[in-house]
């Protein structure tokens, strides 16, 4: 998980909600402008590691793995997401002041 990760140790805290929904709360309350490039960034990070993996597998390998995986480790991707929306609201919260 990323460096946020203690905010959100667990969803009945002080902070109330799920990663998911703090960052859909923070970044309704955020600049458009920031919440925006915080998006496009993502972006950049997926299109990349697409190419990535372009090298090594055709579009319809790389789905079909892309649906097994998110099968077999439904719970390892969750606990992942969860990190994914906490960093990236993390970002959103540190920009609010710049």
């Amino acid at each position: 998980m990323g460096k946020y990760e203690a905010l959100f140790e667990d969803e009945d805290n002080i902070f109330g909600g799920t990663p998911k929904s703090k960052f859909w709360d923070i970044s309704r309350q955020a600049s458009d402008e920031i919440v925006a490039d915080e998006f496009d960034k993502v972006l950049e990070r997926i299109a990349a590691m697409e190419m990535i993996l372009a090298e090594h597998y055709d579009d319809e390998v790389l789905e079909s793995k892309i649906k097994q995986i998110t099968f077999e480790k439904s719970a390892e991707i969750e606990h992942h997401k969860k990190g994914l929306y906490i960093e990236i609201t993390g970002e959103i919260v540190c920009r609010l002041d710049s």
